[in-house]
């Protein structure tokens, strides 16, 4: 699966548009990482429990987004994008998003 945040690729082109598709996660820290990175907070700098659950959370959403486009027959994702938000204190959605289409190598 190619997946691009560009919107054509160098050497295919699109023979088919098949649509939009999506990968959604929506994660949670636990009270005791919430403490964790409450003391991180103290110190400054980087807050590793927070960092290691967006990545999580990113990597969850772009997994189900490629599932979401191979199940639909595409071979590639197109404009890719991500968008967080948070929906309730420590509550984070992740949404990966993009155009699933059909890509043919240019002979």
């Amino acid at each position: 699966m190619i997946v691009v945040t560009s919107n054509e690729v160098q050497g295919y082109r699109v023979v088919r548009t098949i649509g939009v598709v999506r990968g959604l996660s929506v994660r949670s820290r636990s009270v005791v990482g919430n403490i964790g990175a409450s003391i991180q907070i103290l110190f400054g700098g980087n807050i590793s429990v927070y960092t290691k659950l967006a990545e999580q959370a990113r990597q969850e959403a772009f997994d189900l987004l490629v599932k979401n486009a191979q199940e639909k027959g595409a071979n590639a994702i197109v404009a890719m994008r991500y968008d967080a938000n948070e929906m309730a204190a420590a509550v984070t959605e992740v949404l990966a998003y993009g155009t699933a289409v059909v890509l043919e190598k240019i002979p």
